[in-house]
């Protein structure tokens, strides 16, 4: 039987499809190659959505409420610049402050460019993130890490707008919550 590129690329993609529900879930010390091997698209459920009610805020200090989740990136890049330091450093004094909480930290891109591309650059910038957290005094035992790539789009649209929605690292602090 004779394949074309193109039957090649449709036979990828229902591969990838048929993955859809899966996740990989990078704990401290995992292996990175071995997670980023296991790693499809989830539900996007929870992104950008208000933290209250998780049970995880304290009556003394930051509360999961008081502060952005999202981390934004400019293009292909994963360096945390700008205002984003200052979400880390907040995320960071309410992890401190908080020991026995864990967050997932879930790398995003936009549309633009191929999937294995997109794929690691989530993984940059989560693990980004992850090595801020850490240098900040957050224990690695409380972080873990997953790319999403492009298939979770926080922002509809084919515009410089919805792209730089879509450059994101969320703090999913439901996560574990949930479980």
């Amino acid at each position: 039987m004779k394949m074309n590129k193109r039957t090649l690329v449709i036979v990828g993609l229902a591969a990838l499809a048929g993955c859809a529900g899966k996740e990989a879930v990078k704990p401290h010390g995992a292996s990175a190659t071995a997670s980023r091997g296991m790693n499809t698209q989830a539900n996007g459920a929870g992104q950008g959505s208000n933290m209250q009610g998780t049970g995880m805020g304290s009556s003394t200090g930051p509360t999961l409420s008081s502060f952005s989740h999202l981390v934004h990136f400019r293009t292909n890049s994963a360096t945390i610049s700008g205002v984003n330091r200052k979400i880390v450093k907040e995320n960071a004094s309410y992890l401190e402050a908080h020991p026995n909480v864990r967050v997932r930290l879930e790398g995003n891109t936009d549309e633009r460019g191929t999937a294995q591309y997109n794929m690691a650059l989530g993984w940059r910038r989560a693990d980004a993130v992850k090595h801020m957290l850490e240098v900040l005094g957050v224990s690695g035992s409380q972080l873990a890490t997953i790319s999403f790539g492009k298939s979770r789009p926080l922002a509809m649209g084919h515009n410089p707008q919805a792209w730089a929605k879509n450059r994101r690292v969320y703090f999913n602090y439901k996560y574990f919550a949930s479980k």
